[in-house]
């Protein structure tokens, strides 16, 4: 098989000839590969399957600070596709930015008014292109579209205000959230048309010890605008593969995520969800991604501890597959290079023993 067939199947769950992986290293971590391989080109030698594609979209804001009428933005703060601002605190944040939301405290005209994003006429060439480059070289397409529905909307409005919106059933928080969706609607099916072959969908919805929102909240304004993108998706290729990011604990959800459609749970994040019992629930209807956590064992944890809880998730996963093995998030200037080998060293002790 070519590494796409490959981890497509072990995807479907219909077996596989070597274990997926995935990683996504930071700055600092791509810096020192290059200083031990002379290239920044790691996903080539991890042996990852599939490579990462994120569409250009058109931002239609006015770029800069006069974005925000009720706040003033430090000098520094960079405005991303939806004209959400960007601000770090310090040099040692590294990813981590302060949002700065531009319909904080917006009336319902505001919210319409807002020029929002939207994709560009000639992008779905541009992504053809793309995706049909790597399936020539027998490589798996993962199309980046997180941020999907809720992420967006809060980084806009503020998760306090939309929050509100949505227990007082303001018509501020149907206008924005069916506004997100339609966008997100219109990426997606640009995406599946493209022939990618994994869409990747996302919103944090859990924090480290309990879920973010209450499981009906979600499913009166976020169930069903997920499952309108998740559709629109299929309507164009139902073979493309639904992946779905949330970090935190997430298990009260699970059920209704596989109910309208996700096939692809990632990153499970061990901090907060068991590996195990989640596989054990839910391994028969849906397949994962992750699972190594990045908050612990992988800066903290020795060489032996990598292996032996790699090893084990990959027992746990079994011949079919079913698994992508990774880190939960990207791998921070903590990580000891060791640790990342140890992960490589259990794939291959796997492999050998199946």
């Amino acid at each position: 098989m070519t590494p796409r067939e490959n981890i497509l199947r072990a995807l479907r769950r219909k077996g596989f000839d070597g274990v997926p992986v995935d990683f996504v290293l930071c700055d600092s971590q791509i810096a020192d590969f290059e200083k031990r391989f002379g290239h920044k080109d790691y996903e080539t030698y991890f042996g990852m399957s599939h490579r990462p594609l994120e569409m250009n979209v058109q931002r239609n804001y006015t770029f800069g600070a006069e974005q925000f009428k009720r706040e003033s933005v430090p000098e520094s703060t960079v405005f991303d596709e939806y004209g959400i601002g960007h601000s770090k605190g310090s040099s040692a944040a590294f990813h981590m930015t302060r949002m700065h939301h531009p319909l904080k405290g917006a009336d319902l005209n505001e919210i319409l008014d807002y020029p929002y994003p939207t994709v560009p006429g000639d992008e779905l060439a541009k992504l053809t292109q793309k995706v049909n480059n790597l399936h020539s070289k027998g490589l798996a397409s993962f199309a980046f579209m997180q941020m999907t529905v809720w992420e967006a909307s809060w980084y806009l409005r503020s998760m306090e205000e939309l929050m509100i919106d949505m227990m007082l059933e303001d018509e501020k928080a149907t206008a924005l959230l069916d506004i997100i969706t339609e966008f997100a609607i219109s990426k997606a099916v640009t995406y599946a048309k493209a022939g990618v072959d994994i869409l990747s969908l996302g919103d944090d919805i859990g924090t480290q010890t309990t879920i973010m929102i209450d499981v009906e909240l979600w499913e009166i304004w976020l169930k069903t605008r997920l499952a309108k993108v998740i559709e629109a998706a299929k309507q164009v290729n139902p073979n493309i593969i639904i992946f779905y990011h949330s970090c935190g604990h997430i298990t009260p959800f699970i059920d209704q995520l596989i109910e309208i459609g996700v096939e692809v749970l990632n990153p499970i994040q061990p901090e907060c969800m068991s590996f195990d019992e989640v596989h054990d629930k839910f391994g028969d209807r849906l397949s994962f991604w992750g699972t190594l956590g990045t908050q612990e064992l992988l800066p903290f944890g020795t060489k032996e501890e990598v292996f032996a809880t790699t090893l084990s998730r990959l027992n746990k996963m079994g011949k079919m597959g079913g698994l992508v093995i990774g880190p939960t998030h990207m791998v921070e200037p903590e990580v000891p290079w060791e640790n990342l080998m140890a992960i490589i060293e259990a794939v291959e002790t796997f492999q050998k023993n199946r």
